[in-house]
């Protein structure tokens, strides 16, 4: 590999002739570790429409000449868009503020933007990642802008849209098994019955609240705390500037993003990421109820509940012929057991809050995106793979219902609860249906027991 020396405050520095990035990321990547972890792709974009919309606003107010407002703002819409990702090599373990890949992004525009000017004679014009790309913010207030505008893209183009339909998909199941009586259960035990339709509108209805409480944490942020620079306090930036910029952000993503209303608060703290986050992990807990309620409804199938069947979509076993797993469930609650574990990084990463700043940014916007998008695409799955294919196995619930010991419940009216128990006993004792022992017993005529006995 060929290198090319480049100087910083800290003096001479080789980086790899073809790279984008400058010294100070090949600093960051020198001294970290490589875990494998790097800051997702969604950051990298909303930290590059960030660098975007303060050349255009700084070009607007006089602080940038035209030429280099222009080329910077080329150059960020690039990474916008999805190019030079492999040039952003900081590993997410660094420094607390990000501050690395701040700067890695500064240097990939800067050489970028440098490119974009050369004329016919092959001239640039000379562009800073400091004096330029990052005029008029700090790594302190336009990361966790960054991840705000990150999060919230990913929650209303991803997350919101796919809980959506998991929703719709519920309710149509709910209203297709209206008619499928089958038996309750508290405890693991047998419990009264229940329509099958009713047990999905409780589903449907998880996931509706689940929308709602992730949009009603939302609101903290839509506050972005561009503008506070290093402290809060806005030194080295236009009064203009923050409002302007997120104006644009808040027009290119057609999200109402704000000016944070106290931006000592907005940058000391990062209380508005551990709250989306504790309504993601609620989600994460509603989708694994509902998968988990479905992985025991379709055990068996023959020797379990197997009151629905799922769809068969692999061998289950590399040793059983024939068996099919429910493996689509499985999916859904190993991703909402992440969630749960990523929550509390995202908690503690909050707890790295000291004075002026919170010093776990990476940590917290990591662990805040992986959430979404886990609970995205694994909603989309669930939907599509399981929800959609599910089918009642009605002769199995006929029989469980037949078989409850809980029916003795509807005897409770006519004989008395201690009566309705004693019948429920000799039941189980005998091993016969509680139909049964109540006709041996004479307990209650056959046709004032068919009346009873509406499910």
């Amino acid at each position: 590999m060929k290198y090319r020396t480049e100087k910083d405050p800290m003096g001479e520095m080789t980086v790899p002739e073809d790279a984008y990035y400058g010294s100070q990321t090949e600093r960051a990547r020198r001294n970290f570790i490589d875990s494998g972890l790097k800051l997702p792709p969604i950051f990298l974009r909303a930290l590059a429409m960030v660098k975007k919309h303060a050349a255009g606003v700084n070009g607007e107010l006089g602080l940038l000449d035209p030429e280099r407002s222009e080329a910077i703002r080329q150059a960020a819409a690039e990474v916008v868009n999805g190019n030079f990702e492999n040039q952003f090599v900081v590993d997410l373990f660094q420094t607390g503020s990000a501050t690395s890949t701040n700067m890695n992004m500064n240097e990939v525009i800067a050489k970028r933007a440098a490119e974009l000017t050369a004329g016919s004679d092959g001239e640039r014009v000379a562009i800073h990642p400091n004096d330029h790309v990052n005029l008029g913010q700090s790594s302190n207030d336009a990361v966790p802008t960054a991840i705000h505008v990150a999060a919230l893209v990913s929650i209303t183009a991803d997350l919101d849209p796919a809980l959506g339909d998991l929703e719709e998909s519920l309710a149509e199941k709910s209203n297709g098994f209206r008619n499928i009586s089958k038996i309750g259960r508290t405890h693991l035990q047998d419990a009264v019955p229940i329509r099958m339709g009713d047990v999905f509108g409780g589903y449907a209805r998880q996931i509706h609240l689940a929308r709602k409480r992730v949009k009603a944490a939302s609101n903290g942020i839509h506050e972005l705390p561009l503008g506070g620079t290093a402290v809060g306090n806005g030194l080295n930036t236009h009064p203009e500037f923050a409002r302007r910029v997120i104006e644009r952000i808040a027009s290119d993503t057609g999200i109402r993003f704000r000016e944070a209303e106290n931006h000592f608060e907005a940058q000391a703290a990062r209380d508005a990421a551990v709250e989306i986050s504790g309504s993601l992990k609620t989600v994460a807990v509603s989708l694994t109820k509902i998968a988990n309620d479905i992985r025991w409804l379709s055990s068996g199938p023959r020797c379990g509940l197997g009151e629905l069947s799922i769809p068969s979509l692999q061998p289950g076993s590399s040793i059983m012929p024939g068996k099919v797993n429910p493996v689509i469930s499985e999916s859904m609650i190993q991703i909402g057991a992440q969630v749960v574990a990523n929550d509390h990084a995202v908690t503690l990463g909050g707890m790295g809050g000291n004075f002026e700043l919170n010093t776990m940014m990476p940590l917290i916007a990591y662990n805040l995106l992986q959430s979404i998008s886990l609970l995205a695409a694994g909603a989309v799955n669930f939907k599509a793979n399981c929800i959609d294919g599910l089918t009642p196995r009605r002769k199995n619930s006929a029989a469980c219902l037949e078989n409850s010991l809980a029916l003795a419940t509807y005897l409770v009216p006519a004989l008395g609860y201690d009566r309705a128990a004693a019948l429920a006993y000799k039941a189980s004792a005998e091993d016969k249906s509680i139909r049964q022992v109540v006709l041996e017993e004479s307990a209650l005529p056959e046709e004032a027991l068919d009346k009873l006995f509406i499910f």
